[in-house]
């Protein structure tokens, strides 16, 4: 897509939503002798969504799988919603549109895999790491020159950031950690 259409849909962003497994997390799956089950983030991409909340944007994290270190990553980075144990991912977005009051032309979502592609063809800037499968890439406007949890979503605040001419922030918020 042509990169002046991508800053005008850049531009209308409110609300930035993330699938988990292979947008901000390399999509590895760890688990110890307990099956205690361990996810690996990216600092950048933290600091990115940091920087997106002192921004004055609304952060989400639609996942379906269900785990405390997401839940954790969450807490830390501030993320305004956090949603987990969704198969289906469109309505929590639907109501996420009705809480907030916008529309999809202001939404922002990366996925990576097949059941992210009901939200990626509805929504205003439809985003994904390097490495998602062919069909997300297919329909993606956005599609990062970084991996999953490797960059990936920093590219994309940072991208909506300078679209909206937001100037960068050096200093992470006191309690905020990237």
């Amino acid at each position: 897509m042509d990169t002046s259409i991508l800053v005008e849909k850049a531009k209308k962003i409110k609300l930035l939503a993330f699938d988990v497994d292979g947008v901000m997390t390399d999509g590895s799956v760890t688990y110890d002798e307990n099956g205690v089950e361990y996810k690996t983030f990216n600092v950048k991409d933290g600091h990115g969504i940091v920087r997106m909340n002192k921004s004055g944007f609304i952060t989400a994290v639609i996942t379906a799988r269900n785990n405390g270190t997401v839940a954790h990553r969450a807490k830390n980075l501030n993320i305004t919603e956090i949603h987990q144990g969704c198969m289906v991912k469109l309505p929590v977005l639907e109501e996420l549109l009705k809480k907030y009051n916008l529309t999809f032309e202001n939404v922002s979502y990366m996925g990576d895999d097949l059941p992210d592609i009901p939200i990626l063809e509805k929504v205003g800037l439809a985003c994904c790491p390097n490495d998602a499968v062919e069909e997300v890439k297919d329909i993606c406007g956005f599609v990062s020159s970084k991996y999953g949890g490797r960059g990936a979503v920093r590219e994309l605040c940072d991208f909506i950031l300078s679209a909206q001419n937001i100037e960068k922030d050096y200093v992470v918020a006191e309690g905020q950690r990237s």
